[in-house]
């Protein structure tokens, strides 16, 4: 075991000390063994979102859930249905106000937790669980501010309990078979990449649970449907990359964000904000005289930063999700040897194919594709958003089972969710760039790759 780490690290400072991307290494048993069989699973918010991966959760057979915690009784009532049908087992549940979860995480029979709340309430939730001794598998969100990145990573740090940030977008099938091209080398040295969250989400932001695919014009507490209950309220109050993490979680693991690499600083800037108010007052239940036609809204509606890194690479990212538009991510990987994009599913490889013209990336997918999703991708192909959310979960059940790290730790998470104050601020300064915080302070030097280096999760 020795001898395969430290030709393990020796292999990996070679390869940064010439440049070289990492190939694909085929798993080395870095980090224990099974030592547990059937994870104890509550979940901490039963909206759409937390019964999307509850469903996940139930079709595992190292998995049981023994508690729910939600202050919608409709919402806890139907995750309650969700268990009792696949199980027969009727789960806990805690729906006694807004703080009522904090009564789940004094039970037992609860080893981890699945936090699938408002944003908000992220932090606070992930905290307390942690220091309550329970393994936290947190959705993702950016954050209202530096410290609440520092509270996660110190009571981590503190309490050793297990935390993983649930991006998926990072086990994404085509996103990992670039992320295996850019190790093999196929791009050489890797200068510039893109992603962002570019998603028309104003019929989600005005949902009213009522209109025709649920895409009113209503929000707020009383009036709206699901998110718009309190997704929206940031759009009113903020301005920055509200929602950085789809587009940047699969870069960072792809530059080794936070071992052997960091993100340095970041400079963004906002574009004015028109496509809210437009969509409300040409909306056929809205109008000029609509209540939410006064609202003025501070949220650009498009929303550019750019990260540099210690290594050198430049990232760019966007935030739209007020205007029409079809959905993408927008990654863009580039090297020295060539490049792909996803919006038109296609790369260049300099010396292969005719110079200076696209190739479709479908024979590089298929050569290229991650042995995660050649062992499990029958099984997650019933699971949302393109199997993404089985790949998620699975890596945080299998590195709790066998006292593993957590693929997507609490380091990456403070790194991500920094974005959003960070940019925050830098608009409000004239986009002057802001510095990030080192989390690890220091470690991110000798820590290793370790983000589906192991085929098992």
């Amino acid at each position: 075991m020795k001898t395969q780490t430290n030709s393990r690290r020796k292999f990996l400072k070679s390869a940064a000390a010439t440049g070289m991307a990492m190939p694909f290494v085929s798993p080395i048993m870095l980090f224990g063994n099974e030592r547990k069989s059937k994870m104890r699973l509550a979940f901490i918010g039963t909206g759409e979102r937390g019964r999307a991966q509850l469903n996940v959760a139930l079709y595992r057979n190292d998995v049981t859930i023994t508690a729910l915690a939600d202050p919608h009784d409709d919402a806890l009532q139907k995750a309650a249905e969700m268990v009792e049908k696949r199980s027969g087992k009727r789960p806990a549940l805690f729906g006694d106000g807004n703080y009522d979860y904090q009564n789940l995480l004094k039970r037992e029979d609860v080893d981890a937790v699945y936090i699938a709340t408002p944003w908000l309430w992220h932090v606070p939730m992930g905290v307390e669980a942690m220091e309550a001794g329970k393994a936290v598998a947190m959705e993702v969100s950016g954050a209202t501010d530096i410290n609440e990145c520092w509270e996660l990573v110190q009571t981590q740090e503190g309490t050793g309990t297990p935390f993983m940030f649930m991006e998926n977008v990072n086990y994404r099938r085509d996103v990992m078979a670039v992320m295996n091209m850019v190790r093999a080398g196929l791009f050489g040295e890797m200068i510039h990449l893109e992603g962002g969250y570019q998603h028309d989400l104003r019929g989600v932001k005005f949902n009213d649970g009522k209109s025709p695919y649920g895409q009113g014009v209503q929000f707020g507490q009383e009036e709206g449907y699901s998110e718009s209950k309190w997704r929206t309220d940031h759009s009113v109050h903020r301005n920055g990359d509200l929602y950085p993490t789809h587009g940047l979680g699969p870069v960072a693991a792809t530059l080794n964000i936070n071992r052997g690499n960091r993100f340095a600083y970041l400079t963004s800037m906002s574009s004015k904000a028109r496509g809210l108010h437009n969509y409300i007052v040409n909306h056929p239940e809205g109008g000029e005289n609509h209540p939410n036609a006064d609202v003025r809204f501070k949220l650009g509606d498009v929303v550019t930063t750019m990260i540099k890194t210690v290594n050198g690479e430049t990232i760019t990212l966007f935030h739209d999700t007020n205007l029409p538009r079809p959905y993408s991510l927008g990654f863009r990987y580039q090297g020295t040897k060539g490049l792909w994009m996803d919006l038109n599913n296609s790369l260049y490889v300099e010396g292969e194919g005719q110079a200076h013209q696209w190739q479709s990336d479908a024979e590089y997918m298929q050569k290229y594709d991650h042995p995660l999703w050649k062992r499990y991708g029958q099984e997650a192909s019933t699971a949302g958003h393109g199997g993404m959310d089985f790949f998620v979960l699975h890596a945080f059940v299998e590195a709790w089972k066998r006292e593993a790290p957590m693929p997507i730790d609490v380091y990456d998470a403070a790194a991500l969710m920094a974005v959003t104050c960070l940019s925050e601020e830098s608009i409000r300064q004239g986009s002057e760039p802001m510095a990030f915080p080192d989390f690890t302070k220091g470690k991110w030097m000798q820590r290793e790759p370790i983000f589906a280096f192991d085929e098992r999760y």
